[in-house]
C-alpha cells in the first residue's frame, strides 16, 4: 500500500490555520491577509458583492452598521411593489458616489438578506465610504 501525500494536507492546515485568526467580530481587530470584512466581496474583475441586511419602512435611509455578516441599511420606502429595492439601489449608489446604473441587486429581491452588484469600482473605496457612513 502506498503511502498518503502528506503536501496536500499540509496546505490545507496552513490555510485553515490563517482563517483562525479572522474569526473576530470586530472589524477593528481583522489583520489577516485582507482588512475588510466577508460582507464585502470582490468579484472579478471589478464588481464589489455587497451583503446587505434591509430594514425598510424606516423614516429615512441610513446605514445602521457594518459587520462581518451583513451591512444593515434603512429605507425609507415601503416593501412593496420593489419600492424598498429601487430606494436601497439609489442609497447605495449615492453612498459609494458611482451612478446608478452601476448598482445592481445580485439576489434577494423579496427578502431582506440581499446582495447588491457594484460594478468599476474597488474594495477599498466600498470599504471606505460604508464605513463613513456608518459612522455618520
Amino acid at each position: 500500500m502506498a503511502p498518503a501525500k502528506k503536501g496536500k494536507s499540509k496546505a490545507k492546515n496552513n490555510s485553515s490555520s490563517n482563517s483562525l485568526n479572522c474569526n473576530s467580530k470586530s472589524l477593528e481587530k481583522i489583520d489577516c491577509n485582507t482588512q475588510f470584512p466577508p460582507c464585502l466581496r470582490l468579484i472579478p474583475p471589478s464588481s464589489v458583492g455587497i451583503s446587505i441586511h434591509a430594514k425598510p419602512g424606516s423614516k429615512f435611509a441610513s446605514i445602521t452598521d457594518l459587520s462581518e455578516e451583513a451591512v444593515g441599511v434603512q429605507i425609507d420606502a415601503p416593501p412593496k411593489d420593489g419600492e424598498a429595492n429601487a430606494a436601497l439601489l439609489d442609497y447605495i449608489s449615492s453612498v459609494l458616489g458611482v451612478k446608478r446604473r452601476q448598482v445592481s441587486l445580485g439576489s434577494g429581491s423579496k427578502s431582506r438578506d440581499k446582495v447588491v452588484i457594484v460594478e468599476d469600482i474597488t474594495l477599498q473605496s466600498v470599504f471606505d465610504a460604508l464605513d463613513k457612513a456608518s459612522k455618520c
